[in-house]
Formats: structure tokens, sequence, C-alpha cells
């Protein structure tokens, strides 16, 4: 039976997160009923392969299309509450729809009051709050992680995108799936040696490293231009 993981948050960390369980063949969703801090960044340095920088929002809207080719569902919709069942979890959204879980990540910053039905370690900076975890991002409730900022990460995007990948191979080392590797090696790389290709990897000819080296660059040759940031909203807006 395919296990199902709750992403809540849309921003760097939990698109991340997501697509590491989704290629891991869990059933992915992330819920995303605001728009991520991230889009209020006029231009995203420290961002490694982005030698000049990069959008803020055109990184955003690819690594969204990145989880959608993994396989990822998404909910334009908040989350307002995450109940423990006998089973796993429900959520709920504010258009009163439910779903179930096996797993809930959250990603959220600065919002987790949608967890406040378990009795989770918090962590008070001023007028935030964060989720305390372990080194993995796992919080006090079993089945409920907590990834990048919310999980006490730098405010920086590569360090929320990498903490989200953590989290998202915590989830899958919890979970039932084989053990995921996520590595393309060149043909007889494994087989050559007489082994077999571990679950998650695979071994790839010329020909198709060629082919998936030309699909990469075409997809970034495809980025255009993005709309300009969103400010902050505690700034009057004298237009």
């Amino acid at each position: 039976m395919t296990e199902h993981v709750a992403v809540v948050g849309g921003g760097p960390a939990g698109l991340t997160a997501a697509i590491y369980t989704a290629r891991a063949a869990l059933e992915t969703t992330v819920y995303d009923g605001g728009e991520p801090i991230l889009a209020r960044n006029a231009h995203l340095e420290n961002v490694p392969g982005f030698p000049a920088g990069v959008n803020a929002r055109t990184f955003l809207d690819a690594t969204r299309q990145q989880a959608e080719e993994a396989g990822v569902a998404f909910v334009e919709a908040n989350v307002e509450r995450v109940a423990a069942t006998e089973s796993g979890f429900r959520v709920e959204t504010e258009d009163a729809d439910t779903d179930a879980a096996d797993f809930v990540v959250a990603a959220s910053w600065p919002d987790s009051s949608y967890l406040d039905d378990f009795e989770l370690s918090r962590i008070d900076r001023g007028s935030k709050t964060m989720l305390d975890v372990d080194e993995f991002g796992r919080t006090d409730a079993d089945g409920v992680y907590a990834a990048g900022r919310l999980a006490r990460q730098y405010h920086q995007t590569v360090v929320a995108a990498g903490h989200g990948a953590t989290v998202g191979l915590t989830v899958v080392d919890d979970s039932d799936a084989p053990h995921y590797h996520d590595w393309v090696a060149p043909e007889g790389y494994f087989t050559g040696r007489d082994r077999d290709v571990p679950p998650g990897c695979e071994e790839i000819g010329e020909a198709e490293r060629r082919e998936r080296e030309r699909e990469s660059l075409d997809a970034l040759a495809e980025l255009s231009p993005a709309a300009p940031p969103t400010m902050h909203p505690s700034v009057a807006d004298d237009d």
C-alpha cells in the first residue's frame, strides 16, 4: 500500500522535501495556500548553479515544475488543522476538505498553528515561533516533521532547500519505501562489477545521457523573465 505524505508549504523547503518523497514513490501532496516569502526577494543570490543569481519567482516556478514532474500533487489552500487518526493523520483545509496522510512535513514559515493538537516543543524567537526538531527534522510527534526556517534553519534559500531534502529523505527512511539513493550512474558502473543496481539508482548509456543533458539545457533555456517581487505587506502601497 502506497504511503501518503502531506507537505504544508510551497517554498524551497517544502518543494524540495516533496521532490524527494515523490521520487521515492510516496504519494505526495503539497498544500500551498499563500505566496512563499521568497517571492518578495528582488534577486536571489548565493544559490549554487546560478553564478549571476536568479529571479526568485523563476527559481520557485522551476522548482515547482520539477516537483510536478516528480509526481507531486498540489492543493491551493491553507491547512487549518492536522489531527491524529488511528491510521495516521487527517489534514483539514480552509475549504473544509480533508485528506488522509501517513506523514506530515511542516514547511510553512512562520505559521504552525495547524499543529496545535500535538504537544510539540516550540522555541520562541520574538514575534516568531519555531518547532524544535532533531537533526533529521523529526518533531516530538511520530510522523510529523518540520523543514526549513520553521525548523530553526538559516533564512537562506539554499539552506532551506537542503534541509527540505534532509527531511524528505528522513520520511523515506521512516517509510516502507526501499532504500533510496537517487544516483544515475553510467552504464556498467554497478553491473560491470557484477553488482545489482541498488534501489533508487539506475544505469544509463551514453545516448541516454546525452538526451537527458539536452533536455536539461532546453528546460533552462525556456525559463523566461518572471514577475517583479512582492512587497512586504507592512509597506504602504502609494498607488
